[in-house]
């Protein structure tokens, strides 16, 4: 299920990769740097696999397996690669087979070949008898031939030797691709090669294009077409192309865990031409610990040709950046104690404007209730005035029909009838009516009184008037508070009683009340008037 997973992943970033811009390619690039662990992981699954069945396979099977994990090394490890070169050479003399013993020297001379000991393999590659070879082994055998000439031309970089190696290797090619299928992706690998060293670059080019285009590559083969197509459209002045080729050679080379590879460090080299530090610091970093980890000398050789140099740019460009964010780091400093004592400024200008606030919210709450305390006592003063004349009125008119009835019977000298009319003055009646006028104006005045008063009380405790009556005792004595009428000794002559006695219902009321009672007397004369 693995397998098909990565299948299936390579298939899609290959569909990705077929026309992406430059940004676009370094994103994945970056992507994939950040899974090297993955992969190498993988890798190493892979190989301890390969050992586990090595461990109890004989004869055939035996070689098969250690040539799989050679394969697995072989652009790996370099030291183990060669360990296994080695052992599968010498299962081969064991076994006596031709075949192998030649299979095995030639995949002892790629590892030489990989590491820069070129003198090495052509020694081991010389002892092989390329005639007696089966086709695919000697298209391989002429193939390695051809590179370690190739290789040899590019390292001696000597006109007369380079030439002379140069042409060897074409040599070399033209017996290979005598061997390989005319339409193989191996065919068009040789044929472009050859091409590129005799400097027909557009053939080059065209051979590679095909190669990718038509086939489908695995990891390494498509990052050598990759690589070496990167080189070609550099020299044809493609230079954008160039790099998005060796972009995708590294993606190949970091997901196979190719470690003796040269596509990351000229695509840091390429980078930090053009300026770009920071990414080409941290490709170069990957490829010299991709030589170190392969272990090729030259390849070795080559990185610390580069790195310094972009190492050197990268520290200065660190040091330029610690330079500037220190002057940032001051200017922010500096910009936040300016804030911090702006902001104290501030904090205590709003506890001021929020003192301010509260004084006068304060008045003001302050002047709406004695404004409503004003509305309270204009309307009180209104009512009572009108209920003051209007009660005036009625005692003078029956004072003045008293006094006539009086002057009548004093007259006529009917003094019996004098005393029935003064005994029909009812002084009680005459209080009763007075409490009940005083009563409907009252409660004309504060409608909710007595349902607000009762919400002071639990339900067992709360006044209930008789039907006959607006107002008991206890109502009237606080309706007279709620009045501004606070004197015990004031309240007692209106309503006819003691001073004692006002101070006892007002005492127990007060008791029964769920509030304190100060709150009381607040809540009593918060009671507003109607308006």
């Amino acid at each position: 299920m693995r397998v098909v997973l990565i299948i299936v992943f390579t298939f899609f970033i290959r569909l990705a990769l077929a026309n992406p811009d430059t940004d676009s390619l370094l994103h994945q690039l970056n992507t994939v740097v950040a899974q090297r662990g993955y992969f190498l992981e993988q890798k190493n699954a892979r190989i301890e696999s390969l050992k586990t069945q090595a461990r109890t396979a004989r004869g055939d099977d035996r070689f098969l397996l250690y040539k799989k994990i050679y394969d697995e090394y072989k652009s790996f490890i370099y030291d183990s690669a060669f360990r296994y070169a080695g052992k599968l050479q010498a299962l081969a003399y064991q076994m006596g087979d031709p075949q192998h013993i030649a299979e095995s020297r030639i995949d002892l001379g790629f590892v030489q070949v990989s590491s820069g000991l070129f003198n090495e393999a052509l020694d081991t590659l010389r002892r092989v008898h390329a005639a007696s070879l089966h086709d695919s082994l000697r298209a391989a055998y002429y193939y390695l031939m051809a590179r370690t000439c190739y290789d040899l031309a590019d390292f001696n970089r000597d006109d007369f030797y380079s030439t002379r190696y140069n042409t060897r290797g074409n040599d070399y090619i033209d017996s290979a691709l005598v061997l390989v299928p005319a339409q193989s992706a191996q065919y068009l690998l040789l044929v472009g090669l050859k091409q590129l060293h005799l400097q027909d670059i557009n053939g080059a080019q065209a051979s590679f294009e095909k190669m990718m285009r038509d086939f489908y590559l695995t990891d390494p083969e498509f990052a050598v077409a990759a690589s070496t197509l990167s080189f070609i459209y550099f020299y044809s002045e493609q230079p954008e192309k160039s790099k998005q080729m060796l972009i995708r050679a590294a993606i190949a080379d970091i997901r196979s865990c190719t470690k003796e590879t040269l596509a990351t460090l000229n695509l840091a080299d390429m980078l930090y031409k053009e300026g770009d530090l920071e990414n080409a610091y941290t490709y170069v970093k990957i490829a010299l610990e991709d030589a170190n980890f392969y272990g090729a000398r030259h390849r070795k050789v080559q990185v610390a040709a580069v790195f310094p140099i972009i190492e050197g740019q990268q520290l200065t460009m660190v040091e330029s950046r610690r330079k500037m964010l220190f002057l940032y780091s001051s200017v922010i400093t500096v910009l936040t104690l300016m804030t911090i004592a702006f902001a104290i400024i501030i904090y205590k200008q709003f506890k001021n404007l929020k003192e301010a606030k509260r004084i006068i919210s304060e008045a003001n709450e302050a002047l709406t209730e004695t404004n409503h305390q004003l509305s309270d006592a204009n309307k009180i003063k209104e009512e009572y005035i009108w209920y003051y004349f209007n009660t005036t009125a009625d005692y003078i008119t029956k004072l003045d029909a008293l006094k006539k009835t009086l002057d009548m019977k004093l007259l006529t000298k009917k003094l019996e009838d004098l005393r029935f009319a003064v005994d029909s003055i009812n002084i009680k009646k005459e209080r009763e009516d007075l409490y009940h006028n005083f009563d409907k104006v009252f409660l004309k005045l504060f409608p909710d009184f007595v349902t607000v008063f009762n919400s002071f009380f639990k339900e067992e405790d709360r006044v209930h008037p008789k039907d006959d009556h607006l107002l008991n005792t206890e109502l009237r004595i606080f309706a007279l508070i709620r009045m501004g009428i606070h004197d015990s000794e004031k309240i007692a002559k209106i309503l006819d009683y003691s001073v004692t006695t006002i101070y006892t219902y007002k005492t127990r009321v007060r008791s029964k009340s769920i509030l304190d009672n100060d709150e009381f007397d607040r809540q009593i004369m918060a009671i507003r008037a109607i308006g």
